[in-house]
């Protein structure tokens, strides 16, 4: 049974991205063309740069921007991105979101009470870390190397690799639904105060979010007075973010009380230190070992001062938290390119993900 799992993710690699990489994380793109992962072909450019830039630490840590890729390594090519925003908001472009705040109110003469949200718009230049930016291709979405829980897995891993990089609040935006090219939530408040269809916001948000602050109304929004059709969007996730937020909740994220002022999408929240993944994850002495009992599968990754920066591998390990060492095989050190004595990033698969 341990030879078929370990087998199912042979042939596939976790590493930074590089900017030579710029086509294969365009074509990803296009399934998700979100702010932080614009299907833009100059847009990618200048996050790839910035994402090799933060691995070589040539960026402050609340600019930094660390990019993630599954590679192929049969056919050449990515499968499977994600990304770690350093820090949200900055004295550029701060982090705007609308406050979701419930709100009781009571008639004894009619004999009526009812509770309801309320929105209020709020920003910080000084926010969360975020991680965003997660695309499968299609074609990978059922694979057996469940490349979905190894490209989500990895930013928790390089976070306990490096705490000092990370903000202690984690922060993921989740899109809400959408009707085709529209946001029931952004038809109703958005395009009556800025003039703009929610795909021409979208498009513009993606370099700047001034304009938000510059024409949305301040004070609360009492959502009993929006269309039911808009009202049904808040704090409600889309289909494609379903499995997104079954692992946020199974790993220690909640939410928080914040919601995407576009698509009305909830922001779920957690603690750096109390997320699960990153509690299990810890950097090891490798020791090499021969025997293939008690062997766990576990994601192994090493950093680099140079290109590629980052690399990880599913491999079977055992390792000790006691003794902080990991044992692998001659095999599995070689793949990775490691040697005993080197240190590596460690952090158990559970064999209860899917991609």
């Amino acid at each position: 049974m341990q030879r078929s799992t370990r087998s199912s993710h042979e042939g596939y690699e976790i590493r930074a991205v590089l900017p030579s990489d710029a086509d294969d994380i365009t074509g990803l793109a296009r399934h998700l063309d979100s702010m932080n992962l614009p299907h833009e072909r100059s847009a990618i450019d200048k996050l790839l740069e910035l994402s090799a830039a933060s691995f070589a630490g040539e960026v402050e840590a609340a600019r930094a921007v660390y990019v993630f890729a599954v590679r192929d390594l049969a056919r050449g090519h990515l499968v499977a991105t994600s990304m770690i925003v350093g820090q949200l908001g900055d004295a550029e472009a701060p982090y705007v979101y609308f406050e979701v705040k419930e709100r009781a109110l009571r008639s004894p003469r009619l004999g009526h009470h009812e509770s309801f949200p309320v929105l209020s718009l709020a920003w910080s230049y000084e926010g969360p870390t975020e991680i965003g930016g997660l695309v499968v291709d299609p074609s990978m979405r059922r694979s057996p190397a469940r490349v979905g829980t190894l490209i989500s897995y990895v930013r928790f891993l390089w976070m306990a690799m490096r705490p000092q990089l990370f903000r202690e609040r984690i922060v993921a935006e989740l899109m809400g639904p959408l009707h085709g090219d529209r946001s029931p939530l952004w038809d109703t408040l958005g395009q009556p105060c800025t003039g703009l269809s929610y795909r021409e916001a979208d498009r513009l948000s993606k370099h700047d979010k001034s304009f938000i602050l510059d024409l949305f109304p301040r004070g609360e929004i009492d959502t009993r007075l929006l269309p039911r059709e808009a009202r049904e969007v808040i704090a409600q996730v889309g289909d494609q973010s379903r499995g997104v937020e079954k692992l946020l909740r199974r790993i220690g994220f909640h939410f928080a009380d914040r919601i995407d002022p576009f698509d009305g999408g909830p922001h779920f929240e957690a603690q750096r230190t109390e997320v699960s993944l990153i509690k299990h994850a810890w950097e090891a002495k490798v020791e090499l070992d021969s025997r293939p009992s008690g062997k766990q599968l576990m994601l192994i990754a090493r950093a680099y001062p140079k290109e590629p920066w980052f690399r990880a591998l599913a491999l079977p390990a055992r390792r000790s938290h006691r003794e902080e060492k990991v044992w692998l095989s001659a095999e599995s050190a070689a793949q990775l390119g490691v040697e005993a004595g080197d240190y590596v990033g460690t952090l158990p698969l559970w064999r209860g993900s899917r991609s």
